[in-house]
């Protein structure tokens, strides 16, 4: 893993709410978590696109599909 140090500019009071929010125990980690969150929700966000795309997939039942 490669660390840096970074100069950032945050609203204290933003920062003190995500580090509430996280239960982060510092300001490094709330960042962190925040980034890593920010990741895989723009990762969720491509995977949605492709929902639907496929044309030639037969439709399969789902978990909460009723049983018959």
């Amino acid at each position: 893993m490669i660390c840096m140090k970074k100069t950032l500019n945050i609203d204290a009071k933003l920062l003190a709410d995500a580090r509430a929010a996280s239960h982060a125990a510092t300001d490094t980690d709330t960042i962190r978590l925040g980034l890593e969150a920010l990741v895989r929700q723009a990762a969720y966000q491509r995977l949605r696109a492709f929902r639907g795309s496929e044309t030639m997939v037969l439709e399969t039942r789902r978990r909460y599909d009723e049983q018959d």
